[in-house]
């Protein structure tokens, strides 16, 4: 008997590699290849080599399991160590029996994408990274794949393109797609130098005297945070604004940007430390079932003895129908969905769940995610912070150390909050999760003694992404979870005046500068009993002091108090419009500003990053380009801002000059059918800054997952809620 009969074949009668010679002919050296090189990068500590293309064809003709590594473009600090991983996975994938090969995706770094054309292909890049993987394995008949999860689109890409590759398969009478994931380890966040910090401080000093203590403050502000690409947003938005006020000079300026820079990202690389999109998908992945405990929650990439377990798990459900991508997406995705709300996860998930739902072949979209939500209220159970000692890095290290188990016991403190989870959903291990947290070991969340990041007990009842609704628009979402409680407040059933903007561009311009709110109020695009009517709504405590103030005296003393409110709308951002990039350079400049963040927040039919906190409403549908409520908007309109009710509402302003709260009711298409043919004009124009072959066309809007229309038409399978949840272990 050959070596091969004793290891595990996927047990379904189609095997291409069987009926066609040139794979057979073709493929071998490239596994050969990839052992050789894995053998060479692990030196002594690789097993000797026992793979000849006489065995690798063996196998092949067997149908023993071929297993694509996933990988990403090395151009992304997530991936600068892929090879180690890939290395050690091939090894073990071939002692146990399967066949490895290996492929990587390109990766865009929405840092590095931020503010430029570049972001116009972010959400796009998660499409096309799922056609990618599904051409790769189709082409090359791979059954399964252990991939290594970076950041931004690239994990629910990857997952969506297996997901929908699994229902294509089993529709075709073939075997199921079996993967694991594998999170690249946590980038340790940077330190500002010393000799750095003090000359911030001077500079922060020198605006005091100059009568500029905003900037210092905001200065102040961002040197208490720890070191990441989304600090240095931070940092130079108040420093163009030191240059405006001319507290330093342009040159200055470009010194400190370098100085921050370079001293920014560990050379270990790895996913930021902020709970952004990368962590976020962390959560998710790990949520949805995919991710070996092992592998989770890692300070380096993984060693030999952690991923090995990992891979045995894979190999334990590869015929299992079950395990395979698309029914653990399916069975898990209540789980996950409580698990990104307790962890206060980005509001770019909404979209990315929704998609890889609809990619594993179900009916699904903002709603069903909204439905699990509101099932039972899911608290705050993540002390996160990035100016505290509380970053992903420092979870990373209390998981590593054996204090807790990250996600495991996320999810054990939400059932001991009487949260109902999906304790039988099967997971890639060959385990449910009732399974998996039997063992008790360090699952508290109490094994932290200093500094919990996981908490056991909630610091709000509440947490999460909301979805909310409108009398202009049919959805759209709001981090409630980047939203302090007192900030809440700040806005919650106020009334606010509109500033339109047709772009990013000219919002980051008016945001950066010091005399905005001098010349709105110069210019008088409010009219005063507006304004007094809006002071009476907001803040009917303080009215009386509104008597006898012109309109100037009004204006400031409506600042000074925090009474005015400003919702700033940057229209024409949605997926058919411009790609749906991210809004995080002007929600950074309004966060960054601590008297505009105050009064401001940030509606738009465009996203935002997983780091944005704040007033920060995105994915309003339908986008502007589509007719949508907000491209009729103008300066000047009121807004009836209702967080806690989940809604924002446009006012009648001859309703409002009379004192009262009533919603717009006429027909904006009507009224302002002008507006309509300038801006889709201006949007038509602008698009063509976008590669034609990469715009988001024929595609669902964001409520929908942003997924090509085809997918959705085939998704068809009822999503139906598992009537086994349980509350105790």
């Amino acid at each position: 008997m050959s070596a091969i009969n004793k290891k595990p074949i996927i047990e379904n009668p189609i095997n291409p590699y069987r009926d066609n010679v040139q794979g057979k002919a073709n493929e071998p050296i490239t596994v050969a290849g990839l052992l050789d090189r894995a053998k060479l990068v692990l030196g002594d500590k690789a097993p000797k080599g026992d793979w000849t293309l006489e065995e690798i064809y063996n196998r092949l003709e067997a149908n023993a399991p071929r297993i694509a590594i996933i990988g990403g473009s090395a151009d992304h600090p997530a991936h600068i160590l892929d090879i180690q991983t890939v290395a050690r996975a091939a090894i073990k994938i071939w002692g146990e029996g399967g066949v490895p090969f290996y492929f990587s995706t390109p990766v865009l770094c929405d840092g590095t994408a931020q503010n430029n054309m570049g972001m116009s292909y972010s959400l796009q890049s998660r499409n096309a990274i799922a056609e990618m993987v599904i051409n790769q394995m189709e082409a090359h008949s791979y059954h399964g794949a252990f991939v290594i999860q970076g950041c931004d689109k690239q994990p629910l890409a990857v997952l969506s393109g297996l997901a929908l590759l699994d229902r294509v398969r089993r529709h075709r009478g073939e075997a199921p797609v079996f993967a694991t994931f594998a999170p690249s380890h946590v980038l340790k966040g940077g330190e500002i130098p010393k000799d750095l910090q003090l000359e911030l401080h001077l500079v922060a000093n020198k605006a005091i005297e100059m009568g500029h203590k905003n900037i210092a403050d905001d200065l102040f502000d961002a040197l208490s945070y720890i070191l990441q690409c989304s600090s240095n947003t931070q940092f130079q938005g108040v420093l163009e604004r030191a240059v405006y006020a001319g507290v330093i000079s342009h040159e200055q300026h470009k010194n400190f940007e370098k100085l921050l820079a370079i001293n920014t990202c560990d050379a270990a690389g790895g996913i930021c430390a902020f709970h952004g999109t990368g962590n976020s998908s962390r959560d998710v992945m790990t949520g949805l079932g995919l991710v070996h405990p092992n592998l989770e929650l890692l300070t380096e990439p993984p060693t030999q003895e952690q991923l090995n377990p990992a891979i045995e798990s894979l190999f334990s459900i590869i015929n299992r129908e079950d395990c395979s991508v698309a029914e653990l997406v399916g069975a898990n995705i209540a789980n996950a969905v409580r698990i990104h709300s307790a962890s206060g996860g980005s509001s770019n998930l909404m979209m990315h769940i929704v998609g890889a739902m609809i990619y594993a072949g179900y009916e699904f979209n903002l709603f069903d995610i909204e439905k699990i939500q509101k099932e039972y209220p899911i608290p705050d159970l993540f002390n996160y912070s990035l100016t505290e000692g509380r970053d992903i890095f420092v979870l990373a290290q209390q998981c590593c150390s054996g204090l807790i188990r990250g996600t495991e016991t996320l999810f054990y403190e939400l059932m001991r909050n009487g949260v109902p989870m999906d304790v039988e959903a099967l997971t890639v291990t060959g385990e449910t999760w009732r399974e998996r947290l039997s063992n008790s070991e360090n699952l508290s969340a109490d094994g932290v003694k200093d500094n919990q990041i996981i908490l056991s007990k909630p610091q709000r009842k509440f947490s999460g992404v909301d979805v909310l609704r409108s009398n202009f628009f049919e959805s759209a979402v709001v981090k409630i979870s980047g939203m302090s409680t007192r900030q809440l407040d700040q806005f919650d059933e106020k009334v606010s005046f509109v500033l339109y903007f047709e772009n990013e561009q000219t919002a980051n311009e008016q945001l950066l500068n010091e005399s905005l709110l001098d010349e709105l109020r110069e210019r008088k695009g409010f009219k005063e009993q507006h304004l007094l009517n809006m002071w009476k709504f907001n803040q009917p405590e303080t009215f009386h002091e509104s008597k006898q103030l012109n309109y100037d005296g009004l204006f400031k003393r409506m600042v000074e108090r925090k009474i005015l409110k400003l919702s700033i709308i940057i229209a024409g951002q949605g997926p058919e419009a411009f790609g749906m990039p991210e809004m995080f350079t002007p929600m950074q400049h309004i966060n960054a500003n601590r008297e505009i963040q105050q009064l401001a927040t940030l509606i738009s039919d465009g996203r935002y990053s997983g780091v944005s906190y704040g007033a920060a409403i995105g994915h309003v549908t339908p986008e502007a380009y589509h007719k949508g409520g907000i491209l009729y908007l103008q300066e000047g309109d009121l807004l009836h801002l209702r967080f806690r009710a989940k809604r924002i509402e446009l006012l009648d302003p001859n309703e409002f000059d009379r004192g009262n709260i009533e919603l717009y009711k006429g027909d904006l298409r009507i009224e302002r059918n002008h507006l309509e043919a300038q801006r889709i004009n201006l949007m038509r124009a602008r698009q063509r800054m976008i590669a034609p072959s990469n715009r988001l066309i024929g595609c669902a809007d964001a409520a929908w997952g942003v997924v090509p229309l085809a997918v959705k038409g085939d998704a068809e399978i009822p999503y139906i809620r598992s009537n086994k949840i349980f509350v105790n272990l």
